[in-house]
This record gives C-alpha cells, structure tokens and sequence, in this order.
C-alpha cells in the first residue's frame, strides 16, 4: 500500500505526482491553473495524515474517513483568505504521510489548516449556516485555520467567519471521531468601530449538554473551560451581540484543546 499525491488538470490529465510506502514528497516546477485539482491518495481510510498543500502553508494533522482527498486550487475571489505566496509561482512542495502517534497527544484538535466546503472525509471540518455574502474570507473554514489575527477584516491574515447579521447564526465543527476536550479558546473579531462583539454566546455538543458564556470587549482570546469525553461534535451558537452601533461582530478562530477519545489514537 502507499501514499500518492498527483497535481491534476481539469481534464483529468496528471501534471505531476509522487508517491511512497511510508511517506509521499512532491516537488515540482510549473504553474497552477484554473481548475486545477491536488489529488492525495491514502493507504487506508479511518487514520491520521500529516498533510503540507504548499510550502507557505502550515501542515495539517488530520482525521480521514476516506481513501483520497480532492482539493481545489484556488484563484479569483477564493484565493483571499490564503496567505498571497500560497500556490504561486513555478516551484511547490506538497507532502503526505501518516501521522506519528506521538503526534496525537493533547493539542489544538479544531486546527486544519486545509479544511474547505463541502464533505471530504477530512477532519477536523467547520460549517455554518451562513457566511456572509459567500464570500471567501468570511467563510467558516477561516476559523480552524491556525490564522489569530483579529485586529482587522477582510483579505488573509484578517480572515474570519462573518455572520452576515444574522441573529441565527451557528458554526458546527465536527471532529469526525470522539473525543476528549477541556477547553476552547474564542478569538472574536475586534475591528473596532467597524466591529461589535458577542455578550453571550452558547455551545452545543454532541453529547446533548450546553454551555452558555459570556464575554468581554477584547482583543485577548477567550479561554472556557469545557470537559466533554468521546463527542464529536461542537456548535457555536445563540450568539447575542452588544449594544454597540455596530452589526458586524464576527469570529477569526475556535481552538479546542483536548486529546483523542478512547483507543482512536492510531498513527504510523
């Protein structure tokens, strides 16, 4: 069995590609185009990966369901919410390989760095209801993205998950196998004036408990003591703002700290 990354046109043609027992290294020279495709094929589905889409991005330790992953290049409008250097160029780097075990100790669990729209079989995952105008750098993926700056709105590192004013708004993030948590950390937008903020906002987890919290005007993350064991999922939700003029308050990123629940901590 083995690992494979491919590069691939819209017309399924391959650019390039590589692959190993152990682990997979492509480097290769060219330039992306629209449509695009970075293929990653898995030895087994319901395991851990190490996965680096491109030398400028964080690598993503992630949960997969499945035996491949698709992801899309981005270009026009999508390419916002990425740091500008990613995917440019005639030079790129892309790895894959399964995680270590000792990788998968107590850390950040929300953290994927390539996480996208849709369902892939890839966790940790995170969707929402709305994301304001559907445009890119308010998509709910920016906020498991590892990217902490809040101090402004808009193109990468400001990107966030905009509600759209909506009073109803709720992001989901799923996990995609139990796990043990102790703690998540809020980085809300703070923009001010151009912001508001949340008073109140509620979580919902998968094993029907709630937890409603408040919290401050801050530019601080917010850290909330939460022990759940073996749930999957997490919702954001019941989001009540201030009374400030304001109707943009927003999210830059959700850290959940924990560990895997019970015997799922399976790496190389």
């Amino acid at each position: 069995m083995e690992n494979r990354i491919q590069v691939m046109r819209k017309n399924g043609q391959i650019k390039a590609e590589a692959f190993g027992e152990s682990r997979a290294v492509l480097a290769w020279e060219g330039r992306y185009e629209e449509g695009d495709q970075l293929l990653f094929k898995m030895e087994k589905p319901g395991a851990f990966y190490v996965i680096r889409l491109d030398d400028c991005l964080d690598e993503a330790l992630v949960y997969m369901t499945e035996e491949k992953l698709v992801y899309d290049i981005p270009f026009g409008e999508k390419r916002f919410s990425y740091n500008p250097k990613a995917f440019e160029g005639e030079r790129h780097y892309l790895t894959l390989r399964r995680a270590e075990s000792w990788e998968l100790g107590y850390r950040n669990l929300a953290k994927n760095t390539i996480d996208q729209h849709g369902e892939h079989g890839c966790y940790p995952h995170a969707w929402a209801n709305v994301e304001t105008r559907g445009e890119a750098v308010f998509a709910a993926r920016n906020a498991i993205d590892g990217v902490v700056a809040n101090l402004s709105h808009g193109t990468w590192p400001y990107e966030s998950w905009g509600i759209n004013k909506r009073d109803d708004a709720e992001l989901t993030l799923e996990f995609g196998r139990p796990v043990d948590i102790d703690r998540i950390v809020l980085y809300t937008r703070v923009d001010f004036p151009h912001d508001n903020w949340w008073e109140q906002v509620t979580f919902t987890y998968s094993d029907g408990a709630s937890q409603t919290v408040g919290l401050k005007k801050s530019c601080d993350p917010h850290s909330i003591p939460a022990v759940h064991r073996g749930i999957t999922w997490i919702k954001l939700g019941t989001l009540i703002k201030a009374e400030d003029p304001s109707p943009f308050p927003a999210l830059t990123q959700i850290e959940v700290y924990g560990k895997e629940g019970g015997d799922n901590i399976e790496g190389h």
